[in-house]
């Protein structure tokens, strides 16, 4: 598919029918997110995929336990999800990176840097995993992981204390019908968005 396309059909997708995703295709899809940059080229990420549905349900039961009010229209729609990304960012690996001598310089300590990289850098990975699901006629969801449900994610799924929960993609088939509901009643364009040369100059084109 031709990239602008990807980009014009790229929508988040909350509802999916029962058709399983292909192994070969879902390979690609998880690949692509490997092709995200990353400081010092350091690569501190992982992807937790959950696929069998004992893996799906419990990561939803445990995302939702004590939610107040019903579950509604959006969690129905994306428990229908037949697979789940987790990405999380590994900074241990960017505190490594940057202590080796070739690099050198006032960043070398990770620890102060002001810009969170290992979450900019798995972000991108997210990015990705949605674009490339487009690419291969799927449909995808990014959403947060609640902080309250970290601990016990960590526990079910072995997930190291090192590694953080930057966000989660659903990925399957679209449901038939389904269709995105923007939250902004128009999305913003380089008018409202771009600065050419200086923070407030109208973009000139």
């Amino acid at each position: 598919m031709d990239f602008a396309e990807v980009l014009r059909r790229r929508r988040m997708v909350r509802s999916y029918d029962a058709r399983p995703v292909e192994g070969a295709v879902l390979e690609r899809v998880l690949a692509a997110a490997l092709r995200a940059p990353s400081a010092g080229n350091s690569q501190g990420r992982d992807l937790l995929v959950l696929r069998a549905s004992a893996d799906r349900d419990a990561f939803w039961e445990l995302t939702t336990r004590g939610r107040p009010g019903p579950a509604g229209a959006w969690l129905a729609g994306m428990r229908t999800a037949p697979v789940l990304v987790l990405l999380l960012a590994d900074p241990g690996a960017y505190a490594e990176r940057y202590a080796l001598p070739d690099k050198p310089g006032p960043d070398r300590d990770a620890a102060s840097w002001e810009v969170p990289w290992p979450e900019v850098d798995t972000g991108m990975s997210a990015l990705l995993v949605l674009l490339a699901a487009v690419d291969e006629g799927l449909g995808a969801c990014l959403f947060g992981v609640p902080s309250a449900a970290r601990d016990a994610l960590r526990e079910r799924f072995a997930v190291p204390a090192g590694r953080r929960f930057v966000a989660a993609v659903a990925v399957g088939h679209p449901a038939p019908g389904e269709a995105s509901r923007p939250s902004r009643p128009h999305r913003r364009t380089l008018a409202d968005s771009a600065h050419d040369g200086a923070f407030g100059a109208p973009w000139a084109g």
